[in-house]
């Protein structure tokens, strides 16, 4: 294996991959291709020794072909959480259907491929249906496809522990959008893992992992957790629906990538857990690590300004 293009590998999960697999292999392993339409967002994974940072845009064709051709493995990290139905389905569906069709044309096979835990094509969101939809687009390809369905990711960047730890640093109250669902949260670094033995070994091909954590809990015990852990904890109560939907729709209106949107309450309208039906962590040979180890003192160490940094960060491009 010479040559690994990771498409969105600028990303949360796309670094820690990119840090893994140079920890893995060291400087001898495979090069670590990671396009970019902002080179500043790059940062992070181009000090590291296997990685080459590249200017792109995956959604021209030319540049995806260039990408493409000469690669060893693709993984495609690419997503949005919040949208229009036809970005979403650029995002989520075209995007998919493209790198397959260029990965026969250029004669690439192995493709490791992340969705989502609850993509389904009767979900109440567009992002879960379309999630769904760029899943059904790969599995009559004839290339060797891995999915992976995640839960909620955390780790030290994310945008969900993170942001309400931040929320409950500068906010008396937290009114709470779908504070009763039902989630698995799974830390960054076994996701990171788990593709890494995707690409690693075969044996995965044509199979689709849910990728959880040991524990479920509700939407309100994890906010009330982030606000324990970062020193700030603060009153949270849950909205109904109607009310959810009218703040979503508020933060719709304000400049930026919202923080909630109409479509993550509807999301939330279900539980993101494993179903327990298909393979996990532990066929890879991986112990989902608890929340509970991993994220008390990484925000008990950072102020609440800092907390909210990923998601200005995006809000802000």
């Amino acid at each position: 294996m010479k040559k690994i293009l990771v498409l969105g590998g600028t990303g949360f999960i796309g670094q820690s991959l990119c840090e893994h697999l140079t920890a893995r292999y060291g400087g001898a392993g495979p090069r670590l291709m990671v396009p970019t339409r902002q080179i500043q967002r790059g940062r992070r994974v181009q000090y590291l020794p296997t990685v080459d940072v590249i200017p792109a845009d995956v959604d021209r064709d030319e540049d995806l072909r260039r990408l493409v051709a000469g690669s060893d493995v693709v993984v495609n990290l690419i997503a949005r959480l919040q949208g229009s139905k036809a970005e979403f389905e650029r995002t989520h569906v075209d995007l998919p259907r493209r790198i397959a069709e260029t990965c026969r044309q250029v004669g690439v096979r192995r493709l490791v491929h992340v969705s989502a835990l609850g993509a389904s094509a009767d979900a109440p969101s567009v992002y879960q249906r379309t999630k769904a939809e760029g899943e059904a687009v790969l599995a009559v390809s004839t290339l060797d496809v891995t999915v992976f369905r995640p839960s909620i990711v955390f780790g030290a960047q994310d945008k969900f522990m993170n942001l309400f730890a931040g929320l409950q640093g500068v906010l008396p109250v937290m009114p709470l959008a779908g504070a009763r669902s039902r989630l698995q949260p799974v830390w960054v670094s076994d996701v990171a893992e788990a593709l890494v033995q995707a690409i690693e070994w075969r044996e995965t091909i044509g199979k689709t992992y849910e990728l959880a954590g040991p524990t479920v809990y509700t939407l309100a015990d994890l906010v009330r957790l982030a606000g324990q852990w970062s020193g700030h904890p603060r009153p949270v109560f849950g909205l109904p629906n109607a009310l959810a939907k009218l703040q979503a729709l508020a933060m719709e209106c304000l400049p930026g990538e919202p923080m909630l949107s109409r479509d993550n309450v509807d999301s939330l309208s279900v539980d993101n857990v494993a179903t327990g039906t298909l393979p996990d962590l532990a066929d890879l040979g991986i112990t989902p690590a608890a929340l509970e180890a991993v994220m008390p003192p990484l925000l008990a160490r950072r102020d609440s300004v800092a907390r909210l940094e990923p998601w200005r960060r995006t809000a802000g491009r």
